[in-house]
């Protein structure tokens, strides 16, 4: 199988690559649209901030690029908040995959020192039926480092809840996305990755 890791500005990419190793998968770390056009499967992993890398993927043409893709595209981290349609970090339009918004947690008043942002940690999925992530990982605790959330719609396709319930996972046609760090969540991520790998 051609796994195509999206290299670029926010990539969180060892990571990724070394879990997709583990499962015997050598994926490809690249730029090059025409190699991401042919994979079977790509990964647009990302740790950053959304606005300078949106300026980034629009200057190299991947914004355009990843939003074509026509295969099976799984988003991790910021590469889902990217895939959503805005995000209040400063306050910035994104990809439009995703009809969700991504806003930041704003703790209760009195509350700031129970709530914390980011919310880092470990958390328990709330799975939806008929999404990619399988049933029986519902209710398992997976890995977050997250500042920004997205909002809940008919795309979610797990829940998590940490201050108000948001999207831990969105799913649409051939794109799937995960807030969470499969990559650094162990057996459960392993098993969401493979879900994926296997779609």
């Amino acid at each position: 199988m051609n796994v195509v890791i999206i290299k670029y500005n926010a990539g969180n990419i060892r990571s990724v690559y070394h879990a997709l190793s583990r499962l015997g998968i050598e994926a490809q770390i690249t730029a090059d649209p025409e190699t991401i056009k042919a994979a079977d499967k790509v990964i647009f992993p990302g740790v950053g901030e959304a606005s300078t890398t949106m300026s980034y993927l629009k200057k190299q043409g991947l914004d355009k690029l990843i939003k074509g893709l026509t295969q099976p595209v799984l988003g991790i981290c910021l590469g889902m908040q990217l895939m959503c349609s805005h995000s209040e970090e400063n306050d910035v339009d994104c990809l439009g995959i995703f009809k969700n918004r991504v806003k930041l947690f704003r703790p209760e008043p009195g509350m700031e020192n129970v709530t914390k942002v980011p919310h880092m940690g470990w958390n328990s999925l709330d799975v939806a039926e008929n999404g990619f992530i399988p049933l029986e990982i519902n209710g398992e605790y997976v890995y977050f480092v997250h500042s920004y959330y997205a909002e809940i719609s008919e795309e979610t396709a797990a829940k998590t809840n940490y201050i108000i319930p948001f999207s831990s996972a969105l799913q649409k046609d051939n794109f799937y996305a995960t807030q969470f760090h499969p990559e650094k969540s162990g057996q459960v991520g392993e098993k969401i990755l493979k879900a994926f790998l296997e779609l």
